[in-house]
């Protein structure tokens, strides 16, 4: 090993260790939000994760909790994450290192990467974005490497490697295909230039990236054996297995299952704004500078080249691709994820542009020295800045809101309930804590997207003990079809047990409205008979209070699932008051009186008692009030009601001056605000 390659390996040792001290003390120790809680639990249960199945993934994080048994599932696998994104960072950083030379380049690629408020965050949680972030830097030096060999037997062996790191990736996240596409007519032109493409080479180069899908073994076996109490899917068949690789039941090549899209170049703006943001101007300027000195040298053309292709390949599709509203926060933050694969491409193209901009002036100006130590200090300045900015908010070794979020719930459920799941938020906290953790053992889980699969029945029945299904699958649309059932015929069939939804039930198959009532219990729907009595009071009585939660309101980002957590929990605590309030709107009578009464009750306890809350509470007490005066009780003055109802309406327009009632709401106003003149005038002696 050259002197050359020492230091280069020096470097990346030292970026490596010095990201993970930075990640390790800031990484979750409890369950995060997204698809972590489902990645953890199939670790776990050893199961088959969400298409396309990420085997490679499964069978690191449960190597990771086997090695780290003192910590909870969660933990361990999070820390797993931190350490791929660590080691993701050292590749860049080699990869510039290769190309260029040891120095602050390759160090700036590396630190750029890790200290980015998208890689630090994603890293902090059990995610496959870190090692596709490993996979990706581990190309980006495995091309660099075959790009500076120096013979044939050195490319032959890095090209063998490369074939088997880029099936291996496949098995993680299929987005690397994008880079894979461009990668290999590369690698084939450059040893058909050298007179080193052969036929035989060929097959050999094959089964080496074939060899990198045997991970993808394990899907039929953990099907097969269907130990797992939780799992997706069922590849015990070819047709099966080609479903879930190709992620049929989400739409091939789409992020969700939906017909709607974003527009092209509305993706890319937003792209753009990222790099902006997240990698600093400093940063894209030396991307920049990067490709076009890049581009004069001979001798690193085709790399630089090669890299930009990969990163425009990628952008240009995945904004093609990404059908998911980016205007709503928790959307945009899905969508953000995946440009951690472009930013890689950028970061590795800054890395070069500081380590030509360095050669370029030593080579114009001399004093080599002064230039190379003035990169080390732009270097270590702009990420110290970084670090500076982005820590407390990637700092997630407190954060505990979505684990606790999932053990409210399961403590505010009735012993032997059935749980009826739906969305990502519920179901994959619950599914963590019960299956990994073992909480609450006495309770179903039956997750309701699942339910409409054909396959969900016929796999995972067996793992619900007490739980009985009127058929194979649920078909919200035709229920009457052969081996398929409605709600109403799945709720009429474990009347045995008391059923929960959590959060709420999808709008297709309204069957359950003719034999049950849906009343509100936190955060879940309580799925009843009609033939059972509801006593109002009684009722609020339970749900008052029924979750200890602290978290202040609107204080967490928009686009996380903390954010999702904490407002499901505070619009928990007025659901009982809302569904009062409507059960009266549609009643007659003097019982219409009362419930009005105990509904701006509850309303006026909840919002006296918080001084920061939703919006939507004021507007809500505001309308409460004005039924309460129309409804005729005379326990309350009706000058009070007019003037709560004028007061809260006012707030509410302060809060959220866009509403498309607005105008409606302002007219409301000023004629409440007529009666209450009226009124006092009508009072005077």
């Amino acid at each position: 090993m050259s002197a050359e390659q020492r230091t280069s390996w020096i470097l990346t040792g030292a970026t490596v260790a010095c990201v993970t001290a930075l990640y390790v003390p800031c990484v979750q120790r409890t369950v995060p939000g997204g698809d972590s809680g489902e990645l953890i639990t199939t670790a776990c249960e050893l199961g088959v994760a969400h298409p396309p199945g990420y085997p490679l993934f499964t069978l690191l994080a449960r190597l990771a909790m086997c090695l780290l048994p003192s910590l909870s599932p969660a933990h361990s696998v999070n820390l797993m994450s931190s350490l791929l994104g660590a080691a993701a960072c050292g590749a860049l950083c080699i990869s510039v290192c290769r190309l260029a030379g040891p120095g602050p380049g390759g160090v700036l690629a590396g630190g750029l990467f890790a200290v980015s408020r998208l890689s630090w965050q994603w890293s902090m949680v059990a995610e496959v974005f870190t090692l596709n972030n490993l996979f990706v830097g581990l190309l980006f030096f495995l091309t660099a490497s075959f790009h500076c060999a120096e013979n044939a037997t050195q490319r032959g062996k890095i090209a063998h490697w490369g074939a088997l790191c880029c099936g291996l990736g496949l098995c993680n996240q299929h987005t690397l295909v994008l880079y894979v596409l461009v990668v290999i007519p590369w690698v084939l032109h450059r040893l058909h230039c050298h007179r080193e493409l052969s036929l035989r080479g060929l097959v050999s180069l094959g089964v080496c990236f074939l060899a990198g899908f045997l991970p993808y073994i394990y899907l039929p076996i953990s099907s097969y054996l269907n130990t797992a109490r939780w799992s997706w899917g069922d590849q015990t068949t070819l047709s099966g297995l080609l479903t879930h690789l190709l992620r049929a039941e989400y739409g091939t090549f789409s992020l969700a299952k939906t017909e709607s899209s974003v527009n092209l170049t509305t993706m890319l703006k937003a792209q753009l704004d990222h790099s902006l943001a997240d990698l600093s101007p400093p940063a894209l300027v030396l991307a920049g500078t990067g490709l076009l000195l890049s581009s004069r040298d001979r001798t690193c053309r085709s790399m630089s080249w090669l890299l930009t292709a990969m990163l425009v390949v990628y952008s240009l599709f995945f904004a093609w691709r990404a059908n998911l509203d980016i205007s709503r926060p928790l959307l945009l933050g899905v969508v953000e994820r995946f440009w951690l694969q472009s930013d890689a491409a950028v970061c590795v193209l800054a890395g070069l542009g500081l380590s030509r901009t360095h050669s370029e002036l030593e080579r114009r100006l001399g004093c080599g020295g002064v230039w190379k130590t003035t990169g080390w200090v732009l270097t270590m300045a702009l990420l110290a800045h970084m670090v500076s900015t982005n820590h407390r908010e990637c700092d997630q070794s407190r954060n505990s809101v979505v684990e606790r979020f999932g053990t409210e719930l399961l403590a505010s459920i009735p012993a032997d309930s059935i749980i009826l799941t739906r969305g990502d938020l519920p179901g994959n906290s619950l599914r963590y804590l019960y299956y990994c953790q073992g909480v609450r053992p006495d309770v179903r889980l039956v997750d309701q997207e699942m339910m409409t699969y054909t396959w969900y029945v016929a796999k995972l029945a067996q793992h619900h003990p007490g739980v009985h299904f009127p058929g194979r699958w649920w078909d919200p649309v035709h229920p009457e079809e052969k081996d398929t059932f409605s709600l109403e015929q799945f709720l009429s069939r474990n009347t045995q047990r008391e059923v929960f939804a959590c959060i709420g039930l999808p709008d297709g198959d309204p069957s359950w409205e003719r034999s049950f009532s849906r009343w509100p219990l936190g955060v879940c729907d309580y799925l009843v008979p009609v033939q059972r009595q509801f006593h109002p009071k009684e009722w609020a009585q339970r749900t008052r209070n029924i979750y200890n939660w602290s978290e202040p309101h609107d204080s967490f980002h928009p686009a996380s699932w903390e954010h999702v957590a904490n407002e499901e929990m505070w619009q928990a605590r007025m659901k009982t008051a809302f569904f009062l309030f409507d059960l009266a709107e549609r009643m007659q009578g003097e019982g219409k009186a009362r419930l009005f009464e105990l509904s701006y009750t509850l309303y006026k306890e909840i919002v006296e008692t918080h001084s920061d809350y939703p919006p939507n509470w004021d507007k809500n007490l505001a309308l409460a009030c004005e039924r309460l005066l129309r409804s005729g009780h005379r326990s309350y003055s009706p000058d009070s009601l007019l003037t709560c109802s004028t007061q809260h309406f006012s707030l509410y327009l302060e809060k959220e001056p866009t509403d498309p009632q607005a105008p409606a709401i302002r007219s409301a106003i000023t004629h409440l605000l007529k009666e209450r003149d009226r009124l006092r005038k009508s009072q005077r002696p």
